[in-house]
């Protein structure tokens, strides 16, 4: 993708001006001049890298190209639809033979798995698409939309369908079969979910080593809402199993289909929680989510800190796609700097950034006057988070 220009330069103006005492003044001032008086280089050194890179969506070090994540992602989701498939129908024909409530809820939950396993897998195959004059900035963004979707099926299809098939069967429990086939469908699902579960947590793991972080909170931040949804479904899956489990075992001491029916609403309240949280992250990243304080911060430092910049009036940060982020920036300079010294520093930031954190998609800084209310030094939008 080819870089955006920086809005550091506005275009030629045929009579030489002095540097102005803002930003602005730089960018008004002709370009190639020969009116001009000659400049002088920035006496300010280059600051030192002396900190570590903080927590982003992206790996430190070297380029990372948009969906450079995309292939750990894709075995994670196929290896959950893979295992979700096979324990959906098996889970069908044992909640039908044994006769219980939870068994078919566990069903519908499988079954709901598939479906957004699907979804998140359409996710990761349209976001990955080149920017276009109508989407300039990509289709990252689209992976937010199904997971948002995968949610909401989360929701009707898991949480909706498990409370009232646990509602009935305490309302008016049914006839019990037999629960051999159902413990035996258990286990097997459990092993099954178990493994899909290894398979994220590992990813979940090289990512959070990458980035220096525990693995949970990894989870908590990562814009990769695929990943996201592939541990927080798999983990559900074992807690239903399990509260499937208990509800079969109790049902079968006490003979009441109460204990059963109580699994099943348990389930689908879980699986509520997860529809939720997803959910919210979805809708968080779809409308435009920044980065963590830490990271804004680090981005305004090495900013705020480049030869000439005199402060940083304002900083804005979004996510474009899990591997993708957009940096905006308002940067009032020394009254000294001249519009071509201003257009160099700003590519050495961009540079820097870049080098920074890999996940620097876009840079755009634009050249402003100080306002005279705000500290300097100080970004507005740092003030605010």
């Amino acid at each position: 993708m080819s870089q955006p220009d920086k809005g550091d330069a506005a275009p030629e103006d045929s009579a030489p001006e002095p540097p102005s005492p803002d930003a602005g003044g730089a960018q008004n001032e002709a370009s190639g001049d020969p009116h001009r008086p000659p400049e002088t280089p920035s006496p300010i050194p280059k600051p030192a890298k002396d900190e570590a890179a903080p927590d982003t969506g992206s790996p430190p070090g070297g380029e990372n190209p948009p969906g450079g994540g995309s292939g750990e992602t894709r075995k994670t989701v196929l290896a959950a639809g893979g295992a979700n498939i096979a324990i959906a129908v098996t889970k069908l024909v044992a909640g039908l033979v044994a006769g219980s409530s939870a068994m078919l809820a566990e069903a519908a939950h499988s079954l709901a798995d598939t479906l957004n396993q699907l979804f998140l897998l359409a996710s990761l195959r349209r976001s990955e698409r080149p920017a276009d004059r109508r989407h300039p900035f990509g289709y990252g963004k689209e992976r937010y939309f199904w997971s948002l979707i995968a949610a909401v099926g989360i929701f009707v299809a898991g949480g909706g369908y498990s409370i009232y098939e646990g509602v009935r069967e305490i309302i008016s429990p049914g006839e019990h079969g037999e629960a051999t086939v159902a413990f035996v469908v258990l286990a097997f699902a459990f092993l099954f979910e178990g493994l899909s579960l290894a398979r994220a947590v590992y990813q979940v793991r090289k990512e959070a080593a990458d980035r220096s972080r525990p693995p949970l909170d990894h989870v908590r931040k990562t814009p990769d809402t695929t990943l996201k949804a592939a541990v927080l479904e798999d983990s559900a899956a074992l807690v239903g199993l399990t509260l499937a489990a208990a509800g079969l075992t109790l049902r079968e001491i006490t003979g009441s289909g109460v204990w059963d029916g109580a699994a099943s609403v348990l389930i689908g309240l879980l699986l509520v929680v997860v529809a939720v949280t997803l959910g919210r992250s979805s809708m968080d990243l779809l409308i435009g989510q920044s980065v963590d304080r830490e990271t804004l911060r680090t981005i305004h430092r090495e900013i705020a800190d480049s030869p000439g910049v005199s402060s940083v009036v304002e900083l804005l940060t979004m996510y474009l796609g899990p591997d993708e982020l957009l940096v905006a920036a308002k940067v009032a300079f020394w009254d000294e700097i001249s519009a071509d010294q201003a257009e160099d520093i700003a590519d050495e930031i961009d540079v820097r950034l870049r080098d920074r954190l890999p996940i620097i998609r876009h840079v755009f800084l634009d050249p402003t006057q100080l306002d005279p209310a705000r500290p300097p030094g100080v970004s507005a939008h740092e003030t605010t988070v």
